[in-house]
């Protein structure tokens, strides 16, 4: 069973998001996306600065199994990325909610992420794709 964190939000493309004090948002992939890829070895972060739609393919995380694209949860600016990616692509397996954060994002409209998936509809979500 995939750890799904409570506090956090998600969308059905199987991104997490954490609303920060300061009004960003960090983002990354649920544990149950991280286990479906299987071992990580390459992880394409946004530029900084860049901006995307909501839905947009932002990064891309590659693994021995395949490529998957991670989209932009909600619409904004790319403020960091975490760098760390380059050499530990691992982070995101061992640590999907902590270490293996991919990138942080200033939400054009913070009410945005209340429109995304809570925890109990994330888990219905990802039990129906069976």
């Amino acid at each position: 069973m995939s750890e799904v964190p409570g506090e956090l939000k998600y969308c059905q493309s199987h991104e997490w998001v954490r609303k920060e004090a300061d009004g960003s948002l960090t983002v990354g992939i649920s544990d149950h996306a991280q286990a479906l890829l299987g071992d990580l070895v390459f992880v394409e972060t946004p530029e900084v600065g860049a901006s995307f739609a909501a839905g947009d393919a932002c990064a891309v995380v590659e693994s021995v199994k395949a490529a998957s694209d991670v989209y932009a949860p909600v619409a904004g600016e790319v403020l960091a990325v975490n760098e760390d990616l380059a050499d530990s692509p691992e982070a995101v397996n061992n640590e999907p909610y902590g270490a293996g954060w991919i990138f942080r994002l200033q939400p054009a409209d913070a009410a945005a992420v209340d429109a995304l998936l809570d925890a109990a509809t994330y888990t219905a979500h990802i039990e129906s794709e069976g």
